[in-house]
């Protein structure tokens, strides 16, 4: 038993380890994000930093989480999914505001904080794999930093688009798929909670 408990607490510290990490990372980019979408005028830029917000916020939550009961596991994984859909929306919103009133997006700033992103979420992915399958509030987090991934994928390309071509309008399309793409993970979250709600219910009864 005593050995059974030790190994036990070693996982959590290695998830608390591991989740603290994220935070520090996502939490930097973020800041580092607002401006280079700021400065460059890009809607993909800043659909991307706040996609980091939105998962420096589900680390946070992840934290918390560890040591607490299952109900507290889920209402996490909610408030991080309700987070991404509002997040997501709010990037639908500025690519539609940028549409209307124009924009001067900068490709090479583009393509340099996307490759620099890219570098610290490829990373955060590998050490959140062994989270992939595990309980939801984990799980969580990992489906956050994916999707990152083929974020930073995106905005590079549309950044790559703008520098050679000049066409602008690649970094709102970009910026609208990752904010559709953005609200798809957030309902795929929220589903898993509800159902994992669901099955625990249904073993109370039996």
């Amino acid at each position: 038993m005593a050995c059974e408990c030790s190994q036990a607490s070693a996982q959590t510290e290695a998830e608390r380890a591991t989740l603290r990490i994220a935070l520090a990372l996502n939490a930097t980019m973020f800041v580092v994000g607002m401006a280079a979408g700021l400065w460059a005028q890009s809607s993909g830029l800043m659909a991307d930093a706040l996609d980091m917000l939105a998962d420096a916020s589900a680390y946070a939550l992840a934290l918390l989480a560890v040591r607490r009961g299952t109900a507290f596991k889920r209402n996490a994984a909610r408030w991080s999914g309700s987070l991404l859909l509002v997040l997501g929306g709010g990037i639908v919103l500025d690519v539609v505001r940028r549409g209307l009133l124009g924009s001067e997006p900068l490709g090479l700033a583009m393509m340099a904080f996307s490759a620099i992103s890219l570098v610290v979420n490829v990373t955060v992915l590998r050490m959140l794999d062994p989270f992939r399958h595990g309980e939801v509030h984990l799980r969580a987090t990992w489906i956050f930093t994916r999707m990152d991934v083929l974020a930073n994928l995106g905005v590079f390309a549309s950044g790559l688009l703008v520098w050679l071509t000049g066409w602008r309008a690649a970094d709102l399309v970009v910026g609208l798929v990752i904010g559709l793409y953005v609200a798809k993970e957030a309902i795929e979250i929220l589903k898993e909670a509800r159902q994992q709600a669901c099955t625990t219910k249904t073993t109370t009864l039996r």
